[in-house]
């Protein structure tokens, strides 16, 4: 009697039969939008979001000219005749205008420094030969025995502690945020590099192929510089508001120590775990004055001081569930199939965690937009000549008994939006939760 072989249970559905791609999102959105706690969270966010994109294009009048006569109530007719929604500040500036700016400053553009193009060539050359040497360092010492790998791995730590003095004592060439940049690119880029070569196998000759690259990168980018020597860079912007690139950043540097505690467990766990512990023993604020205080102030500043305070809270929220999700089945089948360490980590742990982390970023959201906030009303935030709510805060406060609403509207401006992020992030977690029972 013959047996009839099994189906193929896995041939392709056809694309008649598949569900439409939206699907997903629309169910995505439900989730949001089944919550009134998250849909009007979602709904202040928006507005300022929507606000400040007006702003890129189209504002009542210029935010940083003194056109008017100084600190004008609501609703003032002016000489222009126009009217200030909001009315004026101390210098005769439209407070709404000012608003409708400082959105894009905070949630959708970040300045970068000004410097000459030949400043911007070094600095982007000096972060490429960087993580070309540690990445050649890697790759000899993934290919090569205990004693070789060993020697090179002291020799590429070596290498990086060299550097970022060297880099510290060109401040005055190169700008200052360019060693902690070149930094944590070297060190990611070895630690990257060595895993993938150690699962990849590769000869000698894939090796110098990966290296060449990396150091014709570099190449490039000094032949790049050299007719760009006197060439000024006046403030380039780049897309995306300094505070969520200050999350962003946490988010990077927080779920990479998280994962490596949480999945390699030991040595790397305690090492990890303490340097968080020494880092929240500061006060935040202390913590922002003293990178301000060493590097200055600028966008890319406040985004790196985002950053160091933000990435420990993060790095536990995401060991926390790395240490519950590396106990389930499918790590283990991950294992058994052979998987790297890099693959399971930020494959198989990374995305199953999503969830929490999604939440405590809307969080973090807000909390940067208070901390830019704040240290604009110190003085030490944003540069001009965009305008920042908390330097307009700063500006008005002296002037509170005459005219507060140039303290208030900025006020509001920076506790609507928080207000908003809480609530989405609130009621997104509590969907969340009930979607998953």
């Amino acid at each position: 009697m013959a047996i009839a072989e099994p189906q193929n249970t896995l041939e392709k559905i056809p694309a008649a039969a598949r569900p439409p791609r939206w699907k997903k999102l629309r169910e995505n959105l439900s989730i949001i939008f089944e919550s009134r706690v998250a849909t009007f969270g979602m709904s202040l966010v928006l507005f300022w979001v929507v606000l400040g994109f007006i702003s890129l294009f189209w504002t009542p009048y210029p935010p940083n000219s003194s056109l008017f006569i100084q600190n004008l109530p609501p609703f003032s007719s002016n000489e222009l005749g126009g009217i200030n929604v909001l009315g004026t500040d101390n210098l005769g500036r439209d407070l709404l205008s000012r608003l409708m700016t400082g959105t894009q400053v905070i949630l959708l553009k970040t300045r970068l420094p000004e410097a000459t193009g030949s400043q911007y060539m070094n600095a982007l050359t000096t972060i490429a030969v960087l993580v070309s040497l540690t990445s050649f360092f890697s790759i000899l010492s993934a290919v090569n025995g205990k004693r070789v790998k060993r020697n090179l791995l002291l020799l590429a730590a070596g290498w990086l502690i060299v550097s970022v003095i060297l880099f510290l004592v060109l401040r005055n060439v190169l700008p200052g945020w360019v060693p902690f940049v070149a930094l944590f690119g070297a060190i990611y880029m070895s630690y990257f590099v060595y895993g993938w070569m150690k699962a990849k196998a590769l000869d000698a000759t894939g090796t110098m192929k990966v290296w060449s690259i990396s150091l014709a990168v570099a190449v490039v980018f000094w032949l790049v510089s050299l007719p760009l020597q006197a060439v000024a860079v006046p403030g380039i912007s780049i897309p995306i508001g300094v505070a969520i690139w200050g999350v962003i950043g946490s988010l990077i540097v927080g779920s990479i120590l998280g994962l490596n505690a949480a999945y390699r467990g030991g040595g790397w766990d305690q090492a990890i775990m303490q340097l968080l512990d020494a880092l929240i023993a500061f006060p935040v604020i202390v913590l922002y004055l003293v990178v301000i205080a060493a590097l200055g102030q600028g966008d890319l500043v406040v985004i790196l001081a985002i950053t160091i305070t933000g990435a420990p809270g993060v790095a536990r929220l995401v060991r926390g569930l790395g240490l519950d999700i590396k106990t389930r089945d499918y790590i283990r089948a991950a294992e058994t199939r052979g998987e790297n360490i890099q693959y399971i980590m930020f494959r198989e742990i990374l995305p199953n965690a999503r969830g929490p982390i999604l939440v405590d970023a809307m969080l973090r959201v807000g909390y940067a937009i208070f901390a830019i906030g704040t240290l604009g009303f110190l003085g030490i935030g944003l540069p001009p000549p965009d305008p920042d709510w908390g330097n307009m805060v700063n500006d008005a406060r002296q002037f509170i008994f005459t005219n507060q609403w140039a303290v208030i509207w900025p006020a509001v401006a920076i506790a609507s939006l928080v207000v908003g992020l809480n609530f989405f992030a609130d009621g997104l977690r509590e969907e969340l939760t009930r979607y998953q029972k």
